[in-house]
């Protein structure tokens, strides 16, 4: 009942937002973020982000000229985005440096992950960006309900809602005074999420478990895969999918005797560019599956029930109702 009525609510959202026109952001606009308020006296000039999300999330806003730089990128940007990245420079592929963001005198640090700019930032800290007078907005994503100095890649306290996703895209328009455009692009989020979720008490019936597997630090070390109350958590939930492991961390690393016992019908392999890991590469994944003498007979294996989507669509992130599309779409062909 509770993904029926996510998906009747989410329509009904996305009539209310197109519903009404968004007047102009009145500066100074004050906001509390992750824990600290905001105060912008103005729109931005220019903007940094670390973190994949945020960068598309500005580009899908009209603001990809703002941007001075970004970083931390799983994947090659989204097509439609091409252009307008190739203009911007980017800092890193992985963790930029503090000075190279400080460089860029940016209005504005959006930044995807907590552990980038929390209290023990790989990059910096807050109070480090805010001593320049340089705000740093967290995407509240990453914040919300969530501890995030506890395991690699924090624990959920609550579960991960998806309005966290929207306040995101929200926030930043109004930050930068296009309210209009984050209104569409949130309103069209919510339709795609509706009709995604659509069959999800069907599925529920049949009781089909799934494991998302995100990288590994070394193909003979534990997987890292989702866990429960995170976002890939959540886009199984939505479906109607029960996740196989029991860990609250986001990403907790899980040993596959463990795994193959839990035996889920469907497997979902993240894809990227990115090469921190040996993992990170998804044919390495695919071959680890046929070979590992554990891994090779789990159900899901042996019967293809395989599903490919993109990192960023693990994540809270405009990919993650693409990849709630991809994985609702190709779990029913494999019913």
């Amino acid at each position: 009942m509770f993904v029926s009525r996510l998906a009747v609510i989410g329509a009904a959202l996305a009539l209310s937002s197109m519903a009404h026109a968004a007047g102009p952001t009145q500066y100074p606009l004050t906001l509390e973020n992750c824990g600290q308020q905001l105060t912008f006296a103005k729109s931005p000039g220019n903007a940094v982000t670390i973190g994949q999300a945020g960068t598309e999330i500005l580009y899908a806003l009209g603001l990809g000229e703002r941007l001075a730089g970004t970083s931390l990128w799983f994947s090659h940007v989204l097509p439609e985005f091409e252009a307008q990245n190739a203009k911007v420079p980017r800092l890193a592929d992985n963790d930029p440096s503090f000075e190279s963001v400080i460089n860029k005198r940016p209005g504005l640090v959006a930044v995807q992950f907590e552990w980038m700019v929390g209290e023990q930032g790989v990059v910096g800290t807050r109070k480090q960006f805010h001593d320049l007078n340089i705000p740093t907005y967290i995407m509240p994503t990453d914040c919300e309900g969530k501890d995030n100095l506890v395991g690699a890649d924090g624990t959920r306290l609550q579960p991960f809602q998806i309005d966290s996703l929207y306040k995101s895209i929200s926030q930043l328009a109004q930050v930068f005074d296009v309210q209009d455009k984050g209104d569409v692009l949130v309103a069209d989020l919510q339709k795609r999420l509706a009709a995604a979720v659509a069959g999800a008490e069907q599925r529920q019936a049949k009781d089909i478990s799934a494991l998302f597997w995100f990288s590994s630090p070394d193909m003979d070390l534990d997987p890292y895969v989702a866990g429960q109350k995170g976002v890939a958590d959540y886009m199984m939930k939505s479906l109607g999918l029960r996740n196989v492991v029991e860990s609250s961390e986001e990403w907790p690393s899980v040993g596959w005797e463990t795994l193959a016992k839990a035996n889920p019908t469907v497997l979902v392999l993240a894809r990227m560019d990115r090469r921190r890991f040996p993992a990170d590469d998804v044919e390495k994944k695919l071959e680890f599956l046929r070979n590992d003498p554990v891994a090779k007979h789990m159900d899901a294996v042996k019967n293809g029930r395989i599903v490919i989507i993109d990192a960023d669509g693990m994540q809270a992130s405009l990919r993650m109702i693409s990849g709630i599309e991809t994985l609702a779409k190709v779990v029913d062909e494999f019913q």
